[in-house]
């Protein structure tokens, strides 16, 4: 009797990460190895890298036909790029991980087995990081910080270093944001989840995509995209403010009239402008991330657009592959 075995995919988003395909194929495939029980595919989606990316892994598509690669018209951002991984998935889980090799792909049996038990979303959660002390500070306090905005249970110290049930694929597909925090989507859908501790490696080969400017955009994202909280601290803040404001102005017309001569304060009244303007500014550029996200969502504008695919003979031959894809196809490789 032959026992079917479950299929699990190996989702890659890459981005110029051409020196790491190859190390990275030796250890996805060693760990393949240690699972016969499983049979795996490896889908890598390119945000139009402008190294070899791309063709290394058509190379290494060549030899197995375990690999798919997807490659987009122009780089659509992190979130999206694992966003359109995921829901291309063939898998009965799918499980994310970077190129650069800092998450452990010999962590997948941990995952795996957590899967086995019933749960449906299995995270890492990153002991320590070989990072500057400061930014990793900066990391702990935001996903606090996070955390004490969601409405969901948001996990902590963790990245986008996971495995989701094919259940959440599918409920992935009915998500319509230009600019989705997956790992607040996911924990939003309410899935029972676990996380796995692990310490971080330095990356060897290539360089980080995420500066600080894409940190910080991440980082509004993740806030504007998981909660309204923000908004209704702006409300509060402005009613306080109003409320001070009021008490000085009758504070400072009480004390013309029973001081002698006028009261002084240029340096005080300038310091106090420059902080009202500074608060005011800070809450319209909050509400201004808040708009643009509605703006956005209402283009109905197909993105990622998906330039060239290679699949191996088997795939495209298949009839009873998952529902529609979240990306537009623009030609077929």
């Amino acid at each position: 009797m032959t026992v079917l075995k479950r299929l699990v995919t190996i989702s890659v988003p890459v981005l110029n990460e051409a020196d790491n395909i190859k190390p990275l194929m030796e250890r996805l495939r060693a760990v393949a190895e240690t699972h016969h029980h499983y049979d795996f595919e490896f889908l890598f989606t390119d945000n139009a890298s402008t190294d070899a990316t791309f063709e290394r892994l058509a190379g290494e598509a060549r030899a197995d036909n375990r690999i798919r690669v997807i490659r987009f018209t122009r780089n659509f951002g992190f979130q999206l790029s694992i966003l359109t991984n995921y829901l291309n998935a063939r898998g009965d889980a799918a499980i994310q991980i970077d190129a650069d090799l800092q998450d452990p792909p010999e962590l997948f049996g941990e995952f795996l087995a957590a899967w086995e038990q019933g749960y449906k979303v299995v995270y890492g959660i990153r002991r320590s990081r070989p990072e500057n002390p400061l930014l990793s500070v900066a990391r702990k306090l935001f996903y606090r910080g996070l955390a004490k905005l969601s409405s969901v249970d948001l996990p902590v110290d963790a990245g986008d270093f996971r495995l989701i049930d094919r259940a959440v694929i599918e409920d992935l597909r009915k998500v319509e944001d230009e600019a989705p925090y997956i790992r607040g989507v996911i924990a939003h859908l309410g899935y029972q989840q676990t996380g796995i501790p692990y310490d971080r490696a330095e990356r060897v080969r290539g360089k980080s995509k995420f500066r600080l400017l894409s940190l910080i955009r991440l980082g509004v994202d993740g806030v504007c995209g998981q909660s309204t909280k923000p908004l209704e601290l702006i409300t509060l803040l402005g009613t306080t403010f109003s409320v001070l404001s009021l008490l000085g102005a009758l504070f400072y017309f009480a004390w013309s009239l029973l001081a002698v001569g006028k009261p002084q304060g240029f340096a005080t009244l300038v310091i106090l402008i420059l902080i009202s303007t500074s608060v005011q500014t800070a809450f319209i550029g909050l509400l201004g991330e808040y708009i643009g996200r509605i703006f956005k969502n209402t283009r109905h504008i197909p993105a990622p657009i998906i330039d060239q695919r290679i699949e191996p003979l088997r795939a495209r031959d298949e009839e009873d592959s998952p529902g529609p894809q979240s990306a537009t196809e623009a030609s077929q490789a």
